[in-house]
């Protein structure tokens, strides 16, 4: 079980990124995926950040996926894993909306509920990777990484609206499933560690702040969804 700790409950945000839908290079279909540092305060609307933009909104954006968050922290293994990619050197490598250090996959939980500047957001789910993730890194394989690794970062609907900058905080407001960490369930649902743990995807039904589309990737694996 996860808890709490005045290091982890309170979180300095180090950017915030947005992208506009474009030609990606190289592939047939646009993305946004390619997400550049804002200065100064974001609107946070319901479904996401005001100025984001999604190319495929039947698997990206809606409310529960309206903001992501991937830990900077990472940064350092994909290195390691890869090479000095170019797109490690900035923010935003991974499309993600939000960076922080000092929080983790390992450290957050699916239904917590966070003071994003002064917006309020629930996370609900983990970033499944696509194929969008190996083409930006020309060709690596980010995607089994992800997996094998667990770094998925994670999504946010948003509960309140209000507004975000770099340099403001989050700040824990609520933890109602602290035995639920992102990486668990990530694991549980997408690395395949159900196979070995159908109590525990079984339990994973209690949470009820998880997105609608994992709920149903929950009742395939179980055969409940005939």
């Amino acid at each position: 079980m996860l808890n709490s700790s005045p290091e982890t409950n309170s979180i300095a945000i180090l950017s915030v990124q947005c992208g506009k839908v474009s030609p990606f290079r190289g592939a047939d279909e646009p993305s946004a995926i390619g997400k550049l540092a804002v200065e100064g305060a974001v609107r946070v609307r319901r479904l996401g950040l005001e100025g984001d933009e999604q190319a495929d909104l039947a698997v990206h954006g809606g409310p529960d996926k309206a903001i992501h968050h991937y830990p900077h922290d990472h940064y350092a293994f994909w290195r390691d894993s890869i090479g000095a990619h170019p797109l490690l050197s900035a923010y935003g490598a991974f499309g993600e909306n939000i960076a922080t250090e000092g929080l983790t996959e390992d450290m957050i939980c699916v239904g917590d509920r966070w003071r994003l500047g002064t917006a309020l957001v629930e996370v609900s789910q983990g970033r499944q990777p696509c194929w969008k993730l190996d083409h930006r890194f020309d060709g690596s394989a980010v995607n089994a990484g992800v997996v094998k690794s667990r770094r998925s970062g994670w999504y946010y609907r948003v509960l309140e609206e209000g507004e975000v900058a770099a340099g403001d905080r989050m700040v824990l407001a609520e933890r109602p499933w602290p035995a639920w960490s992102v990486r668990r369930v990530f694991g549980l649902l997408i690395a395949g560690e159900h196979k070995k743990d159908r109590e525990g995807l079984d339990a994973l039904g209690e949470v009820g702040a998880l997105a609608a589309t994992w709920m149903r990737r929950r009742a395939k694996l179980l055969g409940l969804d005939s």
